[in-house]
């Protein structure tokens, strides 16, 4: 069932964890830290790589990055990209790669554009080291340009309080006695870091944290923990709740699941219960686990990440890149993974309810009258938080999804499925016809155009107008402000 890609890698960290598990049974006793509560809910994020993967030997230039950009231009490319992952998915946080040659190098300067970006929209960001290239062996291999690099890391963001540290992705080169010293030396080199900003990754390749949680070194911080299907081979839906919960221990209130994810090109069902890919019942199994535990977790990868073979893209990567220099946009390669992100982070029925806001106007789409009759006019109004101002995004398949008034439970709908310029936007039963079926199209600066399946007309305010009441209609895409939506 896996690629070639992943047949290499799943036969050495088989071994690899093999003798980790053999290097636990070595580890001497420390006294029982506290699984002490820490929300990590909050936590609903994607990471952003290098193309390739993050293990190299050079600069870490992000997947859409030049190394020849500046720093204004990391940004705005940054800027664009996390516009994209926040308005179609909800994403509030990004874990990034930082190594020696990164913050040793004038590159630096330029690639924290892509922190700075992110904090500054409200994102958390969480700065994970990655090992400098993969001979390392999952070891620091220079441990004077390690501390230097973090020393330097935490100069810069240690007084921001949106930016956590993740000292080691993957400690695996290490037994569990040998990574348990090393991160417990990085926290009491940095006394000045808030413990409950710091994530140290469970032992092998970050899958198992009882080791960690068990230490009282490491109380107060959070854990980093990684769960993969081409870890463990084939499970069903119940083994794969038990791998997890076992390897999670009593350490879920603490966990972010800083790395999961399958294939998002092949077409996979991820919302069917009864599916039997295994993929299909691996991401069940870890999307509940969060969700009951409630954690937080970053989706490997969103952008960037190892190279499929016949692709030029990672297959599990959550969106596809769009566009050029800075005018760069996302999609999502499928719906029913983000629906499963969507789940694990907790929002209710797989989808997200959220207020849709016009750019021209400032006003929110609405039910006149709040009405929940078919055949409702869809209008503008100032936004007050009312039911008939809120709308779920429910999967409708082929990356389109219903639009489904909270108030009523009635779809966006254009009226009598016409096709023509200037057809109203009405509300309607749910179906599932293509005229209530809609792609949420990236604008790449923040904003959304509505575009109706059975037409490819874009919904719209008419006339460009402001005043509340206006009708909403579909129309041929333009670029107009009067069509562009933020949710």
């Amino acid at each position: 069932m896996f690629t070639n890609r992943y047949r290499f890698a799943l036969s050495l960290r088989r071994l690899l964890c093999t003798l980790a598990t053999v290097a636990v049974a070595s580890v001497g006793v420390f006294v029982s830290a506290p699984s002490a509560s820490a929300d990590t809910s909050q936590f609903r994020g994607m990471n952003w790589a290098r193309k390739g993967d993050n293990f190299t030997t050079g600069t870490l230039v992000l997947d859409g990055l030049s190394a020849s950009d500046s720093y204004a231009t990391v940004r705005a490319k940054a800027d664009a990209v996390y516009a994209g992952m926040a308005n179609q998915l909800g994403v509030n946080t990004v874990r990034l790669p930082v190594n020696t040659h990164t913050v040793g190098s004038s590159w630096w300067n330029a690639y924290r554009g892509a922190i700075d970006a992110a904090t500054d929209r409200g994102f958390t960001v969480i700065l994970a080291y990655w090992e400098d290239g993969a001979a390392s062996g999952g070891r620091i291999t220079n441990m004077a340009a390690f501390n230097s690099m973090w020393n330097t890391v935490v100069a810069q963001y240690g007084g921001n309080d949106r930016v956590h540290f993740e000292p080691m992705n993957e400690p695996h080169g290490y037994s569990a006695s040998e990574w348990l010293n090393v991160a417990a030396n990085w926290i009491s080199a940095r006394p000045s870091v808030p413990k409950g900003r710091i994530l140290i990754g469970g032992t092998g390749f970050s899958q198992d944290l009882r080791p960690v949680c068990d230490d009282s070194r490491f109380a107060g911080t959070l854990l980093s923990f990684h769960f993969y299907a081409f870890f463990y081979g084939q499970h069903d839906y119940a083994g794969w709740r038990d791998l997890a919960r076992t390897r999670l221990g009593n350490c879920a209130s603490r966990a972010v699941v800083t790395e999961f994810g399958a294939p998002m090109d092949t077409g996979l069902d991820y919302g069917n219960p009864n599916g039997s890919d295994n993929f299909v019942r691996y991401l069940r199994a870890i999307t509940d686990t969060m969700r009951d535990n409630a954690m937080g977790g970053t989706y490997w990868p969103a952008l960037g990440g190892k190279v499929t073979a016949g692709q030029n893209y990672d297959w599990y990567s959550m969106f596809a890149l769009n566009g050029s220099g800075t005018n760069l946009s996302v999609s999502l390669r499928s719906a029913s993974g983000a629906d499963r992100l969507r789940h694990a982070w907790g929002d209710d029925g797989g989808g997200q309810v959220t207020t849709i806001t016009n750019r021209n106007s400032g006003k929110c789409v609405d039910v006149v009258s709040a009405s929940t009759a078919d055949g409702a006019e869809i209008i503008q109004w100032d936004c007050h938080g009312g039911t008939n101002q809120q709308w779920e995004t429910r999967t409708a398949g082929d990356g389109y999804v219903q639009l489904v008034s909270r108030q009523s439970g009635k779809c966006l709908d254009v009226d009598g499925a016409s096709t023509a310029n200037n057809a109203r936007a009405v509300l309607w039963s749910c179906h599932g016809g293509a005229n209530q079926q809609w792609q949420l199209r990236d604008t790449g600066d923040g904003y959304l155009e509505i575009v109706a399946r059975h037409s490819g007309r874009c919904l719209d305010v008419i006339n460009s107008a402001t005043a509340n009441g206006t009708r909403l209609q579909q129309v041929d895409c333009r670029g107009a402000a009067s069509q562009q939506w933020r949710r």
